[in-house]
C-alpha cells in the first residue's frame, strides 16, 4: 500500500497523547467498551498491559495457561483461556470486545512456525468478524516487499490476513526494538559483554531504523484513538539509521567496554546462527530467524505516521539509556525471591542470569517477628562486622585499598539508624525500610556493579529472611571474576544468612 494511499484511507487526525504512559483520553476520543490484549505474556504484551491498566482501559488478556497471568494483572483485568490454534476457544474471549490488539506470534516454535502464524491469524480474523470487534491492533516488522526472509514474509502476511478480515485493522510496522528484555537489544548485549573480539558478517552492516520500547508502546496506545475508518499500514522508527554493528558500538560505549570488531566476508546467515547458538544458546531458536532477517533493510519508506501520530521518537543513544536505565529501576523494585520463581529458572551454582544480572538468591524461615528478625541485618557492617567470616572481609578490604578502593576503613553510622547514602564499610546503603529491607550498592573496585540485599517478610510460622547477591558483569573479565570466586561468595553469604538466623532464633 502506498503512502498516499494509506492517506486516503484515514480520516482527519485526531489529538492522542503523545506518551507511553496515558491517563487521560481526549473527551473526542472514540468510546472503547473492551479491550482484547493477545500476547499479553509476551515482552511487548506486558508492557502494554501495564500501559493500559495505568490509563484506566478495560483489558482482557487471551492466555492459553491463565493461571500463570492472573498472579501479573491488575484486580480489574479480565483473564480469559484460549488458544488461537483453537478457533472455538476465541468466541467468548472475543463477546463484547471493541478493539483486539494482535501480538501474538510463534518464533518459539521448533518447526513451521509461519504455517502457525498464519492459521492463528486466520482463526483470529474469523473470531473478531463474528464477534462484531470494531478495530485490531497489530505490530509487525518493517521490510520491503520482496525477497523478505520467512520472518519478515510471516509477519506481512498476518497484517494482510488482518487487514482482509473487513475489520478496520492498524498495523504498525517496526525496525529492531530496544529496551531492556527485547529480543534485539538482548542480542546485542549478550555478543558484547562476552565477546571483546567479534568477527562479523558483512549483513550486520544492513541499515535499520531501531525504536525505544517507550515509543512503542505510545504507538500502540494512541492507535486506540486515532480515526481510522479502513485499515491502513503505518511505518515507525526512530530518526537514525543505524546497523548492528553500530548498535553493539554504541552499547559497548555506555557500558565503558572496548571492542574490536572485524568485518568477513563469507560469513553467511546460517553459518552466523550456528555461531550465535554457541555464544548466546539461550536465544538459539529465536535469534537464528532474527539472524536470518538482517539480509534485509529495516528502514523507513513511509513518513505517514509522523503525520497521523503525535508521537515523536527518540534516537538510538537515549533508547539505550533509557533502556539500562529503567532496567536498574525494575532490578531495585525485584523481589528476587519471587522474581526467580516465576522466571522459571532453577537456582544453580553460580546464580541465575536475569538480563545482564547474575542473581545469586537464598532465604531461612525464622521463627519471630520481622521487626526482631530485622535487627541483625540493621546491624550490619562496622564494628560489629558481617555476621561470618569477618577475616576474609578483612582480606577482601585490603585487596581493594590495594586497587585504590575505600576498604573496609570507613566503617558505619553510630548512634542512629541507617539511611540512604551512608557508606558501610566498601558499601554504600541503596534502600532502607526498618524491619523489611536492607539494599547496598558495591563501591570495592570490581570488574561490573554488586548489591547485597537483604528482606524480610512475614510468614505464618514466622518471617523469612532473604538475602541476595546480584551483579552485573562487565566483559568477559567480569563473568571471570564472578564464577570463580563464587565458591568464596557462597561459602561467605550462606554462613551470614545461617548466622543471622541462629542469632535471631536465640535471642
Amino acid at each position: 500500500m502506498s503512502e498516499r494511499d494509506a492517506r486516503s484511507l484515514m480520516g482527519p487526525r485526531a489529538s492522542g497523547p503523545g506518551g507511553a504512559d496515558m491517563s487521560t483520553h481526549d473527551s473526542n476520543a472514540r468510546p472503547i467498551s473492551r479491550i482484547l490484549l493477545t500476547g499479553a505474556t509476551g515482552y511487548v504484551g506486558g508492557r502494554l498491559l501495564t500501559a493500559l491498566e495505568r490509563s484506566g482501559q478495560q483489558v482482557r488478556c487471551l492466555a492459553r495457561r491463565p493461571e500463570f497471568l492472573k498472579q501479573r494483572v491488575s484486580e480489574g483485568t479480565e483473564v480469559a483461556r484460549g488458544d488461537l490454534l483453537e478457533p472455538e476457544s476465541l468466541e467468548s474471549a472475543l463477546e463484547d470486545v471493541d478493539v483486539a490488539y494482535y501480538l501474538a506470534h510463534s518464533m518459539g516454535e521448533a518447526h513451521g512456525f509461519a504455517e502457525l502464524e498464519c492459521r492463528s491469524a486466520r482463526n483470529f480474523a474469523a473470531a473478531a468478524r463474528a464477534a462484531g470487534v470494531k478495530r485490531i491492533i497489530y505490530l509487525g516488522g518493517l521490510g520491503g516487499e520482496r525477497d523478505l526472509s520467512e520472518h519478515l514474509q510471516s509477519r506481512h502476511e498476518v497484517g494482510r490476513i488482518l487487514r482482509e478480515s473487513g475489520i478496520p485493522t492498524i498495523e504498525l510496522r517496526a525496525s529492531i526494538v530496544i529496551g531492556s528484555g527485547s529480543l534485539s537489544f538482548e542480542l546485542v548485549r549478550a555478543l558484547v559483554e562476552r565477546l571483546p573480539v567479534m568477527v562479523t558478517p558483512r549483513w550486520l552492516r544492513m541499515q535499520a531504523q531501531p525504536i525505544a520500547i517507550e515509543d512503542v508502546i505510545a504507538y500502540l496506545l494512541e492507535a486506540l484513538e486515532i480515526e481510522a475508518p479502513e485499515s491502513a499500514i503505518y511505518e515507525i522508527g526512530g530518526p537514525d539509521r543505524v546497523t548492528y554493528e553500530d548498535l553493539m558500538r554504541e552499547y559497548a560505549r555506555h557500558r565503558g567496554l572496548r571492542r574490536w570488531i572485524f568485518r568477513v566476508p563469507l560469513l553467511t546467515p546460517r553459518l552466523s546462527s550456528l555461531w550465535l547458538g554457541l555464544v548466546s544458546p539461550v536465544y538459539a531458536r529465536v535469534g537464528r530467524k532474527l539472524v536470518d532477517s538482517t539480509r534485509n533493510e529495516t528502514v523507513l519508506r513511509s513518513q505517514l505516521a509522523l503525520e497521523v501520530f503525535s508521537v515523536r521518537p527518540r534516537g538510538v543513544r537515549e533508547a539505550i539509556e533509557r533502556a539500562l536505565a529503567n532496567e536498574d529501576l525494575s532490578f531495585a523494585e525485584t523481589r528476587w525471591s519471587d522474581a526467580i520463581s516465576s522466571s522459571g529458572a532453577r537456582r544453580r551454582r553460580g546464580g541465575v542470569r536475569l538480563g545482564s544480572r547474575i542473581v545469586d538468591s537464598r532465604a531461612a524461615l525464622v521463627a519471630g517477628a520481622p521487626e526482631r528478625v530485622f535487627k541483625p541485618v540493621r546491624q550490619i557492617g562496622g564494628r560489629y562486622g558481617w555476621h561470618y567470616g569477618d577475616w576474609l572481609w578483612a582480606i577482601r578490604g585490603a585487596l581493594d585499598l590495594l586497587l585504590g578502593g575505600p576498604g573496609m576503613r570507613r566503617g558505619r553510622p553510630e548512634g542512629r539508624e541507617l539511611r540512604p547514602g551512608d557508606a558501610l564499610d566498601f558499601w554504600r546503603v541503596e534502600s532502607f525500610e526498618p524491619g523489611r529491607l536492607l539494599r547496598l550498592q558495591a563501591e570495592m573496585k570490581l570488574p561490573g556493579r554488586a548489591w547485597l540485599q537483604f528482606e524480610v517478610e512475614p510468614r505464618e510460622q514466622g518471617s523469612m529472611l532473604t538475602q541476595t547477591a546480584i551483579f552485573e558483569p562487565i566483559g568477559v573479565l567480569g563473568l571471570a571474576y564472578w564464577y570463580g570466586l563464587y565458591p568464596i561468595h557462597a561459602l561467605i553469604f550462606g554462613g551470614m544468612l545461617r548466622r543471622m538466623a541462629r542469632k535471631t532464633s536465640t535471642a
